[in-house]
């Protein structure tokens, strides 16, 4: 329920000129296609319906109600995240939701909440590295909120750095028990989610140490607090972290053991495992096995990356729509009595060159995310048959995406909100909450700048194979890009420059090309200059970086060439060839210093790519509103007085003013009187 309003307004007052509803209405016309029909392409039918309808059960629960959400402390917030998490899974309960639907609704529900490590990392990892037994004992009562769990990897000393963590977990032959213990105060388990005040259990990953010798990191499960009183069980120490820039509606907690005893079975026992009677290690096939659920949360995270980017920029292009700043001097408009039209702020370029790079970033990772869930499921399922031909593959593409998307995903909200000018700085506009909440996703399982290492080293091991033996081929995007560079290190863009631009394949090219003679450049430092890791980690996140464009720009153009959905429908073919190319060109013209060093392209070809940006955004102008339209985004989602669908920005954001509860108070100014409020203030002083 909204709160109440403090101050009253004098009734009959609109904006000057012409209506935000009216404004966005002559926008939607100018469009050269049906958005309705994009969203149904982007999304499907059948998801669309499926939102409409979870939408209309959200919309009308009271529990769901966000109206107050900017106005409330964090134990209100905190308080009411619990209650919309107890209240999800009883609606998933009773309306037998899939894992699809619970996500979605999530995702409406918008409210980071306490169990929110219980539905994702801890149900994945029980039931991805947990054996039959394990699942019966551990992931069947979880699954149905018998015991709540979190997944306790990051500690206070170690984040990215997973082969550091210092909490131990050693073997006692004696009793075929594991001994978990934190021997310093850096071994804590520090920014867990849901551990705070929530969960009861806990995958814990710790040193695995059997006689003596270290085995590595592995996943125990740890019960840490009492099922029925929720009071922390012996040996365990257990916290808050405390406020936090965003995210606050989730309990982040910390955890200490102190010598806590847990049965040999309680080792995740799927890929490693350890003979009770003997103490002997088996250690997994592969040693990645055991990060399946990372691989696993940075695909989704991949794909939220694009949900991410269409709300940001659905708020921001339509607000830039409605509001109006200076005249152009240039070229005037006038308004029925004579008066000079002040311009819409998307008819900028300035404002375009921001917000328009961002509107095709969110289609471009779309095609990713589905290539990346493609390539996960594929290796899941080749797992399961012994093939681990696709593990080395879709770690380092997960881990190099994951950094790169998430990078572009948090400066696009922020490149948004300050788009929105001033306005764009209130909580009412949706997005500084927003960019407070996503911002952990750059740093969670491993800093977005760190982890692409991960990807680097795979190019290097790639590239060194293809070099000893150049007629290895593999059913393999890097090795193909990779094997098309070393048969011609010296290509460049043909002297049609600017045709080619049409063509997508021109792209991939340059794309594999660049990331290709980067890759061997690198190596080239490391293996024969003998240049140490440290020293080269700049050259080895451009790899990275360049790598995962590559991919997204792959991705992106083999949807213009092949996906028959798209093609069968030219309205919506035309309009997604220009997005691409828009994207295709702005990427190439910001890492501009690449392709240029790598010969493929010369200086007047560089310059062509800033002019086709520009023609681009001026095509795309009329389209804007209907493309953001078509990421279908819901008002009740968007929670913005700017982004509203129905444009009546101005009226929103006085609704959301005249609600603070800081206009209910009467406040005392005199100097010489230490009381903050006069006696007879509406607000009582045990409130402030």
């Amino acid at each position: 329920m909204a709160p109440p309003a403090f101050v009253k307004i004098p009734e009959g007052l609109k904006p000057a000129g012409v209506s935000g509803s009216q404004l966005l209405k002559i926008e939607r016309q100018k469009a050269s296609f049906d958005s309705r029909e994009m969203a149904e392409y982007i999304h499907g039918k059948d998801w669309l319906d499926m939102q409409a309808r979870l939408l209309e059960i959200l919309e009308n629960d009271p529990v769901f109600d966000k109206s107050s959400d900017f106005y409330l402390s964090r134990t209100d917030k905190f308080r009411r995240a619990m209650l919309k998490d107890k209240r999800l899974a009883q609606l998933t309960h009773e309306h037998n939701w899939g894992q699809t639907e619970v996500q979605v609704a999530e995702k409406l529900a918008d409210l980071p909440g306490p169990f929110g490590l219980h539905k994702s990392m801890f149900l994945t990892t029980l039931y991805n590295q947990g054996d039959d037994e394990q699942r019966k004992a551990f992931w069947e009562p979880a699954k149905n909120y018998e015991i709540i769990g979190c997944y306790a990897q990051t500690e206070l000393g170690h984040g990215s750095n997973v082969q550091g963590i210092e909490t131990t977990a050693t073997w006692v032959p004696e009793t075929q028990e594991w001994e978990v213990n934190s021997p310093t105060l850096t071994s804590s388990k520090w920014w867990i989610g849901g551990l705070g005040r929530t969960a009861d259990h806990a995958v814990v990953m710790a040193q695995l140490i059997i006689h003596g010798k270290s085995y590595g990191p592995h996943p125990l499960v740890v019960q840490i607090r009492d099922v029925k009183t929720r009071e922390p069980l012996p040996g365990r120490t257990i916290g808050d972290i405390g406020p936090k820039a965003g995210y606050n509606t989730t309990d982040n907690g910390f955890l200490l053991f102190d010598h806590v005893r847990v049965p040999h079975f309680n080792l995740l026992a799927r890929f490693s495992k350890v003979e009770p009677e003997t103490g002997k290690y088996l250690p997994p096939p592969n040693s990645k096995l055991a990060y399946g659920t990372l691989t696993w949360v940075r695909a989704n995270i991949v794909r939220d990356a694009s949900s991410v980017l269409m709300r940001a920029v659905t708020v921001a292009i339509r607000y830039c729509a409605i509001r109006r700043q200076f005249a152009d001097k240039d070229a005037p408009k006038f308004d029925e009595g004579g008066r000079p039209l002040e311009t819409q702020v998307l008819d900028y370029t300035m404002v375009q060159i921001r917000l328009f790079p961002i509107l095709a970033q969110a289609f471009a990772f779309h095609y990713t995310s589905q290539f990346m869930f493609d390539l996960y499921t594929r290796n899941q399922a080749n797992i399961e048959s012994g093939d681990l031909s696709l593990l080395a593959d879709t770690h380092a593409s997960s881990s190099g995406l994951k950094s790169l998307t998430t990078l572009y995903a948090s400066d696009a909200i922020e490149v948004c909100r300050k788009a929105c000018g001033g306005h764009g700085y209130s909580k009412s506009s949706g997005l500084p909450d927003f960019f407070a909440d996503y911002l952990p996703q750059a740093t969670w399982e491993g800093d977005s700048y760190m982890l692409s290492q991960q990807c680097t080293r795979y190019l290097f091991k790639t590239m060194r194979e293809l070099k000893k033996d150049p007629s290895r081929v593999d059913d393999n995007l890097t090795k193909d890009y990779m094997m098309r560079y070393l048969d011609n290190r010296g290509e460049k863009a043909s002297v049609k420059f600017s045709g080619d631009l049409y063509d997508p394949l021109f792209f991939m090219k340059a794309f594999g090309h660049r990331a290709a003679y980067l890759t061997e450049q690198a190596l080239h430092l490391r293996d024969d200059a003998k240049r140490s890791w440290n020293s080269l980690l700049v050259e080895l996140y451009k790899c990275s970086r360049a790598h995962s464009q590559y991919l997204i720009v792959r991705n992106f153009g083999m949807a213009i060439y092949k996906d028959e959905k798209l093609n069968s429908k030219p309205a919506l073919r035309q309009i997604v060839q220009k997005i691409f190319l828009l994207f295709a060109c702005h990427t190439m013209e910001q890492e501009g210093a690449d392709f240029l060093a790598s010969g493929y392209i010369d200086g007047a070809q560089f310059h062509l790519l800033g002019s086709k940006v520009q023609e681009i955004m001026a095509e795309l102008r009329p389209n804007a509103i209907a493309l953001v339209d078509s990421f279908a985004v819901p008002d009740y989602l968007l929670n913005s007085s700017l982004g509203r669908s129905d444009g009546n920005v101005y009226e929103a954001l006085f609704d959301f003013a005249i609600r603070e509860p800081l206009n209910s108070a009467k406040w005392n100014v005199d100097i010489n009187d230490m009381q903050t409020t006069d006696f007879d203030s509406d607000l009582p002083r045990s409130k402030l």
